[in-house]
């Protein structure tokens, strides 16, 4: 992928580090105030160029040699970060927060996270993201992480669509941006030059300048065979990179850095930044180069790309008007070589960080790179769908084709769903290699919430195994059935901003149906809990449990208390429930014979009690006797009045309405 002669970081991606061999002659072992200040200045001087190798190895030997400044350490984690080295800057980055916490911005958090991300670390990248999200609040790249922490699952979900194949093509130095054009080719950028004396090294990674080639796509559709340059005035001794072709193959549209008829251009602080520029084919060559006319020296604009009629061009930039450090943008193509007004794309694709290297598919699909988006480290290949002509929607197109390092200039033929990437993961032979691939499923493009969540039984609060879920929209249609898990979790993804009725049933408990209404969150928890069905609650008990003479079924059978309301001797509905638990017991225990024992609290006087408890059991044994079809000669009751209270809540002191409830109860005590 390109990297420019003093380039604005906005549009550039992070480059892969070629150790620098810049050599600091002269350096005492220790180094006193004086000379440690020259070399930080020159360190800078190279830093703020761009020429990060260069300033890196002088941050380098000053570090190792003991000194240590949050300047310091800023700079030599950038330097790695700047590069696409995202590993060796995590080290830089930790000891930046651990030793200088405070008064730091937050976009240094912002890359530790992505650093943290590239290592695979990606606990301690959210808990970096959840700092990051405290100091920055509106940002759209913590409220994204914040509405999608269980972003994992998501890609996880989405992968596994793509199979992926290395190419021949691919150098020990970099190769990116591949394109179709309309001679069964790929043209891409590449800095595979063998001239590489000092002058023909770019000082941002120490690599040749890039240029564009094509190959020629096999029989196979997948591989390439065959590197050549491309013919004409297109290459220059800068970069040139990130192509699109007309439908007809006979014009180009290319990033080049600033360099219009053979002047070299910088902005206002002598930064060579880029633009966009365009050529057509006379001949077998391409000729007649023209900058396009909304590029300017104070801005960068780059990484074209066509829409299938050629009525669009969608490029990335950091013109006024962008959100982050580069967008997406789209602007017409009119006919005699003119174009509209550039528009960017909104903040449905675009964010505070970099969005690039747009492709649209000839069905109208936005592919693009970006960092701001969640994604696994690096830069990450998103799709969206247009919805009336607006994309509002990026989705991580998953794993293999991200990875924690960088992935980005994604293209497909969506006829053969066979296309191309970029990529400097492990495994390459270079800097950037370029990969090619076969979708084989398709992926989630509409809005999905993941719900997650435990069943528990609501009288135990254990976690309940194999229960089963099912989920439908409000006129009954089912969208989708699980179960839980072995830990008693459950994890579904349903369309959002949908009402649905999740059931949750097992054999024995009685079946719960909640209605919820899902969001544009990505993730929702959402916990059951199920009771037990009384008579099966009351056979499992009573099968690992044994009755003793004496015994209070109510602990036996683990019932909720049989609470009475104030100066009241009704069954409360509550109570029905945890009283058909007794009749289920005496069913199935045909010799069982038990006491009812009826309470009051203190409240009133002793023999207005001692009738309200009378009362009270009088109507227990009623009901048991009545609802349960119990023979009476089994079941006797006894009235206690406030005689045995279980707290100290006797007359005149003063107490709760909870501590005086806990005595008007009702026990049953096993007699045979």
């Amino acid at each position: 992928m390109e990297v420019q002669q003093l380039i604005s970081l906005q549009i550039l991606k992070k480059r892969v580090i070629i150790q620098s061999c810049i050599i600091i002659l002269s350096l005492s072992f220790n180094l006193n105030a004086q000379d440690q200040n020259k070399l930080l200045a020159k360190a800078n001087q190279n830093f703020k160029a761009f020429k990060y190798i260069d300033a890196r190895a002088i941050y380098l030997d000053v570090a190792e040699r003991g000194y240590s400044s949050q300047n310091l350490y800023s700079k030599l984690a950038d330097s790695y970060y700047f590069t696409g080295d995202l590993e060796g800057s995590v080290i830089w980055y930790k000891k930046l927060f651990k030793e200088y916490p405070k008064d730091l911005d937050a976009e240094y958090l912002f890359r530790y996270a992505q650093s943290l991300k590239s290592i695979e670390l990606y606990s301690e990248a959210d808990k970096v993201m959840d700092e990051f999200n405290t100091l920055t609040g509106n940002d759209k790249r913590a409220r994204s992480f914040i509405n999608k922490r269980d972003y994992l699952n998501f890609i996880e979900m989405q992968s596994g669509k793509y199979n992926i194949y290395p190419l021949s093509i691919n150098s020990e130095n970099s190769e990116y941006a591949p394109s179709f054009n309309n001679q069964n080719q790929i043209v891409f950028a590449s800095s595979r030059s063998k001239k590489t004396n000092s002058s023909k090294l770019h000082g941002w990674n120490e690599m040749p300048f890039l240029d564009l080639f094509s190959s020629t796509i096999k029989e196979d559709q997948i591989s390439l065979e065959g590197i050549k340059k491309l013919p004409g005035k297109i290459n220059t001794k800068f970069h040139e990179s990130s192509t699109s072709f007309s439908k007809d193959g006979k014009t180009v549209y290319f990033t080049r850095n600033n360099y219009t008829n053979n002047k070299i251009g910088t902005n206002k602080k002598g930064v060579v930044l880029l633009k966009l520029y365009k050529a057509s084919l006379q001949d077998g060559k391409w000729v007649n180069i023209e900058e396009l006319p909304f590029c300017s020296d104070e801005y960068s604009v780059s990484h074209p790309s066509l829409n299938a009629d050629g009525s669009k061009l969608y490029f990335a930039s950091d013109m006024p008007g962008s959100l982050g450090k580069s967008d997406l943008f789209v602007v017409d193509v009119l006919d005699n070589g003119r174009f509209g007004t550039p528009e960017n794309l909104g903040e449905g694709i675009n964010t505070e960080g970099r969005e690039t290297f747009p492709y649209v598919s000839n069905s109208g699909r936005l592919y693009f790179s970006s960092d701001g988006h969640v994604g696994l480290g690096g830069l990450d290949i998103f799709v969206s769908v247009p919805e009336e002509s607006i994309y509002n929607t990026a989705y991580n197109v998953g794993k293999p084709v991200n990875s924690p390092k960088d992935d980005f200039s994604f293209v497909l033929n969506e006829d053969i769903r066979i296309g191309y990437f970029a990529s400097n993961r492990k495994g390459g032979k270079g800097n950037d290699d370029i990969y090619s691939f076969k979708q084989t499923e398709e992926l989630i493009t509409s809005c999905k919430q993941y719900i997650k969540g435990n069943i528990t039984n609501s009288y135990t609060n254990e976690n309940l195994p194999n229960v089963n879920i099912t989920i439908t929209d409000i006129s009954g249609n089912i969208i989708v059935q699980t179960t839980s898990d072995d830990q008693g979790e459950y994890a579904v993804n349903v369309p959002c901003n949908t009402e649905y009725i999740v059931s949750a049933s097992l054999d024995g408990f009685i079946s719960q149906d909640v209605v919820l209404k899902t969001t544009d969150v990505f993730e929702l928890s959402h916990d059951i809990s199920i009771p037990l069905d009384p008579i099966k609650a009351t056979e499992i008990l009573l099968t690992s449990v044994g009755i003793n003479i004496g015994d209070d079924l109510s602990k036996v059978l683990q019932l909720q208390p049989i609470y009475f309301s104030l100066d009241d001797s009704s069954i409360q509905p509550e109570a029905e429930v945890e009283l058909q638990k007794i009749i289920s017991a005496m069913n199935k225990y045909p010799e069982l014979k038990i006491e009812v024992r009826s309470h009051t609290d203190s409240r009133s006087s002793y023999w207005y009690n001692k009738k309200l408890s009378v009362k009270r059991m009088r109507t227990t044994v009623k009901y048991i006797i009545e609802n349960g079809g119990i023979y009476w000669r089994r079941i006797r009751g006894k009235a206690y009045g406030e005689r045995k209270l279980i707290n100290d809540c006797t007359n005149n002191v003063p107490c709760t309405e909870e501590e005086h409830q806990k005595n008007r109860r009702s026990e049953f005590i096993v007699r045979k």
